[in-house]
């Protein structure tokens, strides 16, 4: 069996980020510019400069340009070696045409620094650093191998040897800051829009279920009426027909699968959080509803509402968002995951703030993070020391991200802490020691609050059969 190829290129998620046209169009602005330069430095410097060996390095762009306009569609996105090999071969191209031109004596020298700006923006690492690596050597090259720069009266013009010296070293010191600073900026860049479609799509899911839910309530409200007439005309028809007989025993079919319905539809009533009465509810409600789903996972989870309140004091009743129960479903998830055998909830408020905090007995959060936590795809370090107490775990830090930016929306303020200080990364079970989390939102109309309560409902009516 072949071994599978190890390139550097292989398998990058920036492949098909650049197209073609950007790249010829770009190429087509720097044969205009260095045209345009000759030119001038010719006509208005007087400057005696190798027309044939220039014409011959522009030449190598626009014969490039005119190739790939030709054979390739204008919409084709290049691979990650395509637009490496590419952008080599400007910083080549560039290379040629400085060394015909006084070499690093050519105050132009600077411009080796752009294909470097591009590989650091729209490619991978291994890319960049080829590119870099590349524009590196032919300015070593052109600064020992050039044709020297001469004016009209036959005098070189160069720098002196150490401005020289210095003049490379500045260079090079820009390849390498400009390339490793642009990277970083558009990795995050690259990070955070990956991190917000994920939280477009978590809260778009809980929107679709929070409508399917809507949908079954209604469903189960219409279809009770006809459920009950038909039982109510079946239990008739079993007290008229006579017992043992076959109309008998399909009366009591219809009847028992009429109760079956009936069942079927108020189990799914419960799910249909839509109705009118259910887009708001207690406080309490809501975070016990965020933590039902990790309740069966081997963790206790302890909700304690009013914390050092008076009991006398009513609950708030705030809107049941999507966003803030699927946020909140995420900080219990993430407490429960690293909880050696509690979570606590707790809910308080006051006139000004409605507070939530969620706390664990876990080893809590590592100091050097504290500063960084809601930021997506944060990773501890590699892997083996990643994995070296919860195996299974390999979280990133974007579940925190999405729970971070969708309870933002809502109006809250979260801050993370932990429950011990100095930190010592034990964890002790039954003890508030390891990871806190604190969520505020302010009262009225800017949080989350309900800006009036629903309506009682009134007295149900038993159904007589």
């Amino acid at each position: 069996m072949a071994e599978p190829s190890l390139s550097l290129f292989d398998g990058d998620r920036s492949s098909g980020l650049v197209k073609l046209r950007t790249l010829t169009t770009l190429r087509w602005a720097a044969v205009a510019g260095q045209t345009a330069a000759i030119g001038i430095s010719q006509r208005l410097f007087d400057l005696q400069i190798e027309l044939g060996l220039c014409a011959a390095a522009i030449g190598l762009s626009i014969i490039a340009n005119l190739v790939f306009h030709f054979v390739y569609p204008e919409n084709k996105r290049l691979s990650a070696r395509e637009a490496t090999m590419m952008l080599a071969f400007d910083t080549v191209q560039l290379g040629v045409l400085l060394g015909v031109t006084g070499g690093i004596n050519n105050p132009f020298a600077l411009l080796i620094l752009a294909p470097v700006t591009v590989a650091a923006t729209a490619l991978s690492l291994p890319a960049t650093l080829a590119v870099g690596q590349a524009a590196i050597v032919v300015l070593s090259v052109i600064s020992w191998l050039h044709l020297p720069l001469v004016n009209s009266e036959g005098k070189v013009l160069s720098l002196p040897e150490l401005f020289a010296i210095g003049y490379w070293i500045a260079i090079v010191v820009s390849i390498v800051f400009i390339g490793i600073y642009t990277r970083r900026v558009s990795t995050e860049i690259h990070s955070m829009s990956q991190a917000l479609m994920a939280t477009q799509m978590a809260l778009a899911r809980e929107q679709k279920l929070t409508d399917l839910g809507g949908v079954v309530a209604a469903a189960a409200h219409e279809l009770g009426t006809p459920l009950a007439t038909i039982k109510l005309v079946s239990s008739e028809m079993i007290g008229d027909l006579e017992p043992g007989t076959d109309l008998h025993e399909d009366a009591l079919l219809i009847r028992d699968q009429a109760d079956r319905c009936r069942d079927i539809l108020r189990s799914m009533g419960r799910t249909g959080k839509d109705d009118l009465h259910l887009r708001q509810a207690l406080l309490g409600a809501v975070i016990e509803e965020a933590a039902e789903p990790h309740r069966e996972r081997g963790k206790q989870i302890i909700i304690q509402s009013g914390i050092g309140m008076a009991l006398a004091e009513e609950q708030p009743v705030i809107l049941r968002h999507p966003e803030l129960i699927h946020g909140l479903r995420n900080l219990i998830q993430n407490a429960v995951d690293f909880a050696s055998s509690t979570v606590w909830i707790e809910t308080c408020w006051t006139d000004e703030t409605l507070t939530v905090r969620i706390l664990d007995d876990g080893t809590g959060f590592p100091p050097h993070l504290l500063g960084r936590i809601g930021d997506p795809f944060l990773r501890k370090g590699p892997k083996p020391e990643r994995d070296a107490h919860r195996p299974e775990y390999e979280g990133m830090g974007l579940g925190l991200f999405i729970a971070k930016t969708l309870l933002e929306r809502t109006g809250a303020d979260l801050n993370f802490a932990n429950g011990t200080d100095p930190y010592t990364g034990i964890a002790r079970p039954g003890e508030r020691c390891g990871a806190i989390v604190e969520l505020a939102w302010p009262r009225g109309p800017e949080g989350i609050e309900a800006p009036e309560r629903a309506p009682a409902l009134g007295e149900n009516v038993p159904f007589q059969t």
